[in-house]
């Protein structure tokens, strides 16, 4: 069994790691920017690392790690401006995942696993989905500190004979989604009417309990070795299929209407409004296919039951549905 330490342990994907790799029989510790919180799920002993951008010590911290699995970055903040975003992108994404892969080098872990993005590699698909021999072309702050990571990654590791593996996942959801997907909980739950009826695109999802799967085969599978994997369910959807789904689960039905594709055009270029529109009628598909391949790895849980999981989260959790239409108590 592995020493396995896991940064970001206490977060969304994070616990759902944990709960693979403990079913493994793995020893298991994490990091956290809680300065109170000593474990974390099933008990995992926690280190304190309130600031990834900062330079910490972080020698004491993977000693004794056979692998380290990096889960934890500044995440994808919406309404930050981007001239100044750049720069604390860089310095927690970039930077921070750097002296951690350097200070594992140096205290003789053999893999390094970083959750990367899409979003390293684009932000929209529209003739195919993106694979593993596109260019990257990041277009946000996010993106662009992901796919500098991902470079600095691969030199630490050609220097130093780290085995690194990079995953770039599409939208995460399961039970404790935030952003994006905790408003279209929300807008399915209260009925909401939203213009997508008559929006086709294609996003590509993945479960965290099928990321956290796909963590585990990356840290553990010698075959993974110096790879980049694109992870998915399998099983592309419309936005709007997607909402029509977790009314369904919730027992809803969802309020959607059309309106003219010049409207939805001329939304995309709004300030402000157009990133939003994007992510709602834009497609985004990756192909997960060289991880299947290369890994024999197969998705643990269907689209339609991760959506069903996260949709009875959202009803147990935020308040039970009432009756009415529109209403949340």
């Amino acid at each position: 069994m592995s020493r396995i330490l896991i940064t970001g342990a206490t977060g969304f994907v994070g616990k759902a790691v944990i709960r693979d790799l403990r079913a493994r029989g793995h020893t298991l510790s994490g990091t956290t920017r809680q300065a109170d919180l000593a474990q974390g799920p099933d008990g995992v002993p926690l280190y304190h690392v309130p600031d990834l951008s900062v330079d910490a010590d972080w020698s004491r911290i993977v000693a004794g790690a056979d692998i380290v699995i990096h889960l934890a970055a500044r995440a994808h903040v919406m309404r930050e401006h981007e001239a100044g975003a750049l720069k604390k992108y860089r310095a927690t994404n970039r930077d921070g995942s750097c002296r951690l892969a350097a200070a594992a080098a140096a205290a003789g872990v053999k893999r390094f696993v970083f959750m990367s993005s899409v979003k390293a590699v684009g932000e929209e698909t529209h003739s195919a989905p993106f694979n593993e021999t596109d260019p990257p072309i990041p277009e946000d702050a996010y993106g662009i500190s992901k796919w500098e990571a991902e470079q600095g990654l691969a030199e630490i590791a050609t220097r130093t004979g780290l085995e690194l593996v990079i995953l770039r996942p599409p939208l995460v959801y399961g039970p404790e989604a935030k952003g994006n997907l905790l408003t279209l909980l929300r807008a399915c739950a209260r009925g909401w009417p939203l213009p997508l009826l008559g929006v086709d695109n294609r996003r590509s999802l993945v479960s965290a309990a099928n990321l956290a799967s796909a963590v585990g085969v990356s840290a553990l599978d010698a075959r993974a070795a110096g790879a980049t994997f694109f992870v998915s369910d399998g099983e592309d959807i419309s936005t709007a299929d997607l909402l029509r789904r977790l009314a369904h689960h919730m027992g809803r039905e969802p309020r959607l209407f059309s309106v003219p594709r010049s409207l939805l055009s001329l939304a995309y270029r709004l300030p402000g409004v157009g990133y939003k529109v994007r992510r709602l009628a834009g497609s985004l598909q990756v192909d997960s296919g060289a991880i299947r391949r290369r890994l024999d790895w197969t998705p643990p849980q269907s689209l339609e039951n991760g959506l069903a999981e996260m949709a009875a989260w959202y009803v147990s959790t935020q308040g039970k549905l009432t009756g009415a239409m529109g209403r949340e108590t």
